[in-house]
């Protein structure tokens, strides 16, 4: 690890415009080093270097298959330097170092599939009768900004970097001031397989500052972000004065709906990667189980067991898939969680296991499961980020769709029954970008991804996120 990053823009490492900011490792409390910090005047000189690149037609200009060719490049220096990369963000991050290994493989698979689409970006021809010659393009919007969260640096760096570039655009890329240094594979990997100076830009920043920016200025045509609602209305409003379009992913308050004919057996495994996965720091956590009132008790004990099961401690002792936890991000992010279970019972919320800071060093806080939920509970209503999992009963098919649906969210849901009929029906009438059957996190990077309500609006990941980094441009003939 060494003891200061620096920021990438226009093909050059740069010092930050407001100095340093200090990186800690959460699984210890210690500092761990220090970082690049920018400012406004850092994130115009990225954004004029991305502008420049696009302007010059130099990434226009290529064959779309030889784009994706570099895009598909960029994914194989990650995995050829998995051990570095992993290593970093475990101790930035907090995760196990197998689930940063894991990530590592994520973000290349964003790379090698994005690049492999390159050339299907097509337009086509509208017929318009005789003397007419009607066809569309697609074309990049120029400069993209992407503002990335710190629970998945780099598989959400790369989510929107391989398909920004894929399509030919230029970007600036602000990672997350928590966990900014792993990001720098990126620049190596651009740098590496030839992108020109400036078509990759990546730097740290306050959200306030840097962020704020990013997001209202001038040159910027495109925005990405995943986090928070507060933030992303705030950069949508920005965005909305320069009339730019955003792809916004702002969480989720997730719910499986288990029927009394589940396979509970299969539906541990869900449990373990559903809210424990990197200490339920996950957009798309499983964070409320809806059971069927006959089955709650069996639900409860299963998932006490699981989260009892679980070894939790620093992620870089924690070298192989299994039963284990790293640590959370932050104190302030535990806290936090912690804050929330403790309103919960006191809201009359039972707490079955977990649910306390652990008394070890570290931003650690035990696995947790809260029973005797209502709906109406703040810790079923907000986000807790955290590996908090909140279990509630329903009577009827009816009700438990109503309570699914009654969040200001709309991310992902689940359904968990070996009644094809009713899974459909459930499928269709809960409301959110992606439902999963009978397995939690089924799909991959080929599905699209996104939500309805306060969970955002444009997706990620499939073939769908394409058309979010390109604009139509008709071009209409008249022939003789």
């Amino acid at each position: 690890m060494k003891d200061y990053w620096q920021n990438y823009i226009d093909g050059r490492w740069v010092d930050g415009g407001v100095g340093r900011v200090d990186v800690f490792n959460p699984g210890t409390g210690e500092k761990l080093t220090e970082h690049a910090l920018a400012d406004e005047a850092d994130v115009d000189r990225a954004v004029q270097a991305a502008k420049r690149v696009h302007a010059s037609g130099v990434l226009t200009a290529m064959r779309p298959i030889e784009r994706g060719r570099m895009v598909q490049a960029m994914g194989r220096y990650l995995i050829d330097n998995i051990h570095e990369i992993a290593r970093t963000l475990c101790l930035e991050q907090g995760k196990p170092l197998w689930e940063a290994e894991r990530e590592v493989r994520g973000a290349a698979l964003y790379f090698e599939y994005y690049g492999n689409q390159a050339s299907t970006v097509e337009g086509r021809s509208i017929p318009l009768g005789e003397g007419y010659f009607d066809f569309t393009e697609n074309e990049p919007y120029g400069v993209s900004a992407q503002i990335i969260p710190w629970n998945f640096p780099l598989e959400m760096t790369a989510r929107s970097l391989s398909a920004g570039l894929t399509t030919g655009n230029a970007c600036v890329v602000k990672t997350p001031e928590l966990t900014p240094c792993s990001n720098w594979v990126f620049a190596d990997a651009a740098r590496a397989v030839g992108w020109p100076d400036g078509a990759v830009n990546l730097l740290c920043g306050w959200g306030h500052q840097a962020g704020a920016a990013l997001s209202a200025h001038r040159d910027v045509n495109q925005i990405v972000f995943t986090g928070s609602v507060r933030t992303g209305i705030a950069i949508a409003t920005a965005a909305a004065s320069n009339v730019v379009p955003c792809v916004l992913e702002l969480g989720g308050k997730s719910a499986a709906i288990v029927h009394d004919d589940a396979d509970l057996d299969a539906f541990e495994n869900d449990i373990r990667w559903g809210i424990y996965l990197n200490a339920g720091q996950v957009c798309s956590a499983m964070s409320r189980v809806i059971v069927h009132e006959s089955r709650h008790d069996e639900v409860v004990e299963r998932a006490v067991n699981i989260a009892k099961s679980l070894s939790v401690g620093l992620g870089i002792e924690r070298t192989e898939a299994g039963a284990n936890m790293g640590s959370m991000v932050s104190d302030a992010q535990r806290d936090r969680a912690a804050g929330m279970v403790a309103e919960a019972e006191a809201q009359g919320a039972q707490l079955a296991t977990g649910g306390r800071k652990m008394n070890i060093p570290g931003a650690f806080l035990e696995p947790t499961v809260l029973h005797h939920v209502s709906p109406d509970m703040t810790v079923a209503q907000d986000e807790v980020f955290g590996p908090v999992m909140s279990v509630m009963k329903f009577r009827d098919e009816a009700e438990a769709i109503e309570i699914a649906n009654g969040t200001q969210y709309g991310l992902v849901g689940g359904v968990f029954t070996r009644d094809l009929d009713r899974a459909t029906r459930s499928a269709r009438q809960i409301r959110a970008g992606q439902i999963f059957v009978n397995q939690w996190f089924a799909g991959g990077v080929e599905t699209p991804f996104g939500g309805y309500g306060k969970s955002g609006y444009g997706r990620e990941k499939g073939r769908e996120a394409l058309w979010n980094y390109v604009q139509t441009k008709n071009v209409a003939i008249r022939l003789g």
